[in-house]
């Protein structure tokens, strides 16, 4: 087994704002994947005294605990309690209520000698590439669904379409949008490599069109998970005329985890 695990900041001024971790049992037999994309909150009051790096690390850190130690316990249980977990270290001294309350997209991944569980809820994606070569994108859709105009400002995603039905969904304070990620298993057997992108790094794929997702993970083989960063900024840096930078930022935060079982 092969796991890495690469992440590069937006800037450098800038805290990184994502979060991702693997443990693997003592048995050998199996583990666990998770990967954040913190969230970042316009100028302005989001109802917290706390960081979105600060929110990130609790939540997976206890995304982390649980998976490795609750096989019992279902991905999306596993999300639930951990959201209420990190709601409750700062529900005294914040307004959780805030449609700004830090929060962050998800994906996980948990495995052993007989299945492969996964967990995508908003904008990061999960690549499981088949024995036989096949790329499965596992992914969170319903930003591409929105209604026209919804995500216009800021101010009109907030009002419409974060966290509400019809619209978007990330983690943040409330436990029940866990029922709302896109879940799912796999037979180990069938299962060759993972990996698990915030959307700073499936960029190469999603925002510049370099290749499809099977080429995506191609290079992740090959170069591995720094080497895919490295190809995104150097397509962000060469596209001076903002030809495909025309509403993102110049550079996000990108984390890539790549995993051959």
């Amino acid at each position: 087994m092969r796991i890495e695990l690469a992440t590069v900041p937006g800037s450098p001024e800038r805290p990184n704002e994502d979060w991702a971790a693997t443990a693997l049992p003592a048995s050998g037999q199996g583990g666990t994947l998770v990967l954040l994309d913190g969230v970042t909150p316009p100028q302005g009051d989001d109802g917290c005294v706390h960081s979105v790096p600060w929110f990130t690390a609790r939540l997976g850190g206890s995304l982390v605990e649980l998976s490795g130690s609750r096989r019992d316990l279902a991905l999306t249980e596993i999300l639930a309690e951990s959201i209420r977990r990190t709601a409750d270290a700062h529900r005294s001294c914040c307004d959780l209520s805030h449609v700004r309350t830090p929060q962050a997209t998800v994906v996980m991944a948990r495995w052993d000698e007989h299945e492969i569980e996964h967990l995508v809820l908003s904008d990061s994606a999960l690549l499981i590439e088949s024995t036989d070569g096949s790329v499965r994108a596992l992914l969170d859709d319903r930003l591409d669904r929105l209604p026209p105009g919804s995500l216009a400002t800021e101010a009109i995603a907030d009002a419409q379409v974060r966290n509400k039905e019809g619209g978007f969904f990330t983690a943040a304070a409330d436990p029940s949008v866990a029922a709302r990620a896109v879940t799912g298993r796999t037979p180990r057997a069938e299962v060759r490599a993972m990996a698990a992108l915030t959307d700073g790094a499936s960029r190469w794929t999603e925002m510049f069109s370099e290749g499809g997702w099977a080429a995506c993970l191609g290079v992740l083989h090959k170069e591995g998970a720094q080497g895919l960063i490295d190809r995104v900024r150097a397509l962000e840096g060469a596209d001076a005329e903002r030809a495909y930078l025309r509403h993102g930022k110049t550079h996000d935060d990108a984390t890539a985890v790549y995993a051959l079982l």
